[in-house]
C-alpha cells in the first residue's frame, strides 16, 4: 500500500488521473494509504479496537 499525504490542514488531495483504474483508499488513525486492487482476489480489512490493523489481499485465479 502506498501512503497518502495528508496536509497539516486534515485535507486528503488525491489526482485520479494518477491513481489506478480500481483501487482501495484506507482511512484511519490519521494515516490515509491506497493500493491497486488485484485481478482476482478477495479482499479484507482487519480492524482492531477502532483502528485498520491489516489488510489482506487473497490472491486467486480461476480454473
Amino acid at each position: 500500500m502506498k501512503e497518502v499525504k495528508i496536509s497539516e490542514t486534515g485535507m486528503l488531495e488525491l489526482d485520479i488521473m494518477e491513481l489506478p483504474r480500481s483501487c482501495v483508499l484506507v482511512i484511519s488513525d490519521g494515516k490515509a494509504k491506497v493500493a491497486e486492487l488485484p485481478v482476482h482476489a478477495e479482499t479484507s480489512i482487519v480492524t482492531y479496537k477502532g483502528k485498520v490493523k491489516r489488510v489482506n489481499f487473497d490472491e486467486g485465479e480461476e480454473f
